[in-house]
C-alpha cells in the first residue's frame, strides 16, 4: 500500500460523518447496507448520505454492489485492515525492542 493510498483512505476517515457511516458497515458486517438502511441508521439526509458514500467509495474503504434497484454498501474490511497495518508495520521500529504492554492495552 503506497503512502498516496493511505492518506486518501486516513483523509476519507476524517470526518465525524463519514467514521459514522463505516462504523455502521462495519457493525453491518459482510451482508453490507443499502442506502436506505444506512440513511435510517445514521440519520443524514439522502443528499448528504450520498456525498459521503462517494467519498469513501473513493478512498477504497467500502465496496458499493447493484442488486436490482438497490446498492449494498459493504465495508471494505481487507482495506481497512491495510490502513491499520500500515501504521503499526513500524511500530517501535526506532527501539531495540517493543512493549506491547506498554502501548497495546490503551483502548
Amino acid at each position: 500500500m503506497s503512502l498516496e493510498e493511505v492518506a486518501q483512505g486516513f483523509a476519507a476517515l476524517g470526518s465525524e460523518a463519514r467514521l459514522a457511516v463505516v462504523l455502521c458497515l462495519v457493525k453491518a458486517g459482510t451482508g453490507g447496507l443499502t442506502i436506505g438502511d444506512i440513511q435510517e441508521r445514521t440519520g443524514m439526509a439522502p443528499s448528504t448520505l450520498a456525498h459521503h458514500l462517494r467519498f469513501l467509495s473513493q478512498g477504497g474503504l467500502i465496496l458499493q454492489e447493484k442488486q436490482g434497484r438497490s446498492v449494498v454498501n459493504r465495508a471494505s474490511f481487507d482495506h481497512l485492515a491495510a490502513l491499520g497495518g500500515y501504521l503499526l508495520k513500524e511500530c517501535c521500529a526506532d527501539e531495540q525492542k517493543c512493549g506491547e504492554t506498554e502501548h497495546g492495552d490503551d483502548q
